[in-house]
């Protein structure tokens, strides 16, 4: 395969320089463990005042982790989680919150990657039969894995429905940055009506971290625990703060999900007109997802490195990330057009 830029995941980027040089400049003399250093200190600070959480911030190794730890605390030994059925969870974790959480996950059909209330409603119905698992928190994903990005009205919908029904709100949020970005909101205004909610670090620059954000104070007391249980308790944990602490000065979480929301658009312009490429879903983070002949996929694919999303309906996953350069773009769309215009 040539070398190009792969468009299969903003996983496959590198770490963003300024965070590498964070954890270079952590590495000096001796720190306590567990998270009893400075580093921790003023990252979960920062998070706090940022979200407005009321409870606190844990740090975790990857978003699966991030996942589970967030679901743990907000549900009983018999609840349930109700979730998209594209959702992360329950197509890419591999069993992790039915294997560590013994819960079970309640999916609901997400033509967009997002639910509603009228969705969640339909798996209400067994509440107070002991035969059914009872239903105790929703997972959603911000930004969805189709791409799309809920709206802040959707959001307050979804929270005030969760809470007049007795059940707790969960954000996967591997990539709540593209979601701010792509909003022009506050992370503060994205967590408003979330009860537990994850940052995403890892697909936005980082080495390796994602902060669990605990909103409500109640919820903190089992965290530290549970972490520690699920083994995502680090103990070089000034290694995960520094990474956050230079995500977080001048804001270049932001900047870099603004950056790689940018290229997905700048794709999503360029091939909106090819003959045989039809964009799938709204362009809404850095993610396009496109349908084109099945012949074009695999001729691309021998210079190209992205992922096939549904081969039914031949439609492929396009990612762009903090590194994903101008030229990266339109080296990629020129490629999709020399191909599609030899069909």
């Amino acid at each position: 395969m040539a070398e190009h830029k792969s468009f299969g995941s903003d996983n496959h980027s590198g770490a963003h320089q300024a965070v590498v040089d964070a954890v270079v400049a952590a590495n000096t003399g001796d720190a306590t463990a567990y998270g009893e250093d400075e580093w921790t200190r003023r990252a979960t600070a920062e998070l706090r005042e940022l979200f407005r959480a009321e409870g606190d911030v844990y740090f975790v190794f990857n978003g699966s982790a991030a996942n589970v730890l967030g679901l743990s605390l907000l549900l009983r030994r018999y609840e349930a989680v109700i979730c998209a059925e594209t959702a992360h969870i329950h197509t890419d974790e591999c069993g992790a919150a039915e294997q560590i959480l013994g819960t079970k996950l309640l999916t609901i059909p997400s033509p967009d990657g997002k639910i509603t209330p009228e969705g969640i409603a339909r798996h209400l119905r067994g509440r107070g039969d002991e035969h059914h698992a009872q239903p105790g928190a929703v997972a959603i994903t911000q930004c969805t894995e189709l791409g799309t990005c809920y709206s802040l009205a959707e959001l307050k919908t979804l929270g005030e429905f969760c809470h007049a029904h007795d059940l707790r709100l969960f954000i996967d949020g591997a990539r709540l940055a593209n979601a701010a970005a792509q909003l022009d909101c506050s992370l503060a205004e994205l967590a408003e009506h979330a009860d537990v909610l994850s940052f995403g670090g890892t697909k936005n620059g980082a080495l390796g971290v994602e902060a669990v954000i605990v909103m409500r104070p109640e919820l903190v007391a089992d965290a530290k625990y549970l972490r520690k249980q699920q083994l995502q308790l680090a103990s070089k944990m000034r290694f995960l703060s520094a990474q956050f602490l230079a995500l977080l000065d001048h804001d270049l979480w932001r900047q870099s999900a603004t950056h790689a929301n940018a290229m997905a658009q700048r794709l999503a312009r360029g091939i909106q007109d090819l003959p045989g490429v039809e964009l799938a879903y709204p362009v809404q983070s850095d993610a396009v997802f496109a349908r084109l002949d099945a012949k074009h996929i695999e001729t691309l694919q021998r210079e190209w490195y992205f992922y096939v999303w549904d081969e039914d309906t031949s439609t492929v996953r396009w990612m762009t990330a903090f590194d994903t350069t101008e030229s990266d773009v339109d080296q990629f769309v020129a490629s999709i057009a020399g191909v599609t215009g030899r069909a």
